[in-house]
């Protein structure tokens, strides 16, 4: 299994890659992919989560880097993400500014337009 985790009932797991074409984001839903993480398939058996992952390793042509991560089942019972960084990739693409970064370009363009 990806990165020594092991799904199971207690500690469910998802299939995540980046599109291969835009770059973004995408979680495996039965063997297609979504741009929406709440969408994502929930792996709770180790065999069947080894064969996803070896579906989605298996369309280079449309993902890049498939792995297996940790995921739990939100109130709504759809995934939501177990660890920060999984929390962080759903936000989207770190290219362009958020929160505190975004306040500081924006005072920066305020500053040299005076």
């Amino acid at each position: 299994m990806s990165k020594g985790f092991t799904p199971s009932p207690a500690t469910p797991g998802v299939i995540t890659a980046n599109d291969l074409r835009m770059g973004h984001c995408v979680w495996m839903r039965d063997g297609k992919w979504t741009a929406d993480p709440r969408e994502a398939e929930l792996f709770e058996d180790e065999a069947i989560a080894e064969l996803a992952l070896l579906d989605a390793i298996a369309q280079a042509d449309q993902v890049v880097g498939p792995y297996l991560v940790e995921a739990k089942r939100g109130p709504d019972g759809r995934p939501e993400p177990a660890h920060f960084r999984e929390a962080f990739r759903r936000t989207g693409p770190s290219n362009y500014f958020h929160g505190k970064q975004a306040e500081f370009v924006q005072s920066e363009l305020e500053a040299s337009n005076v």
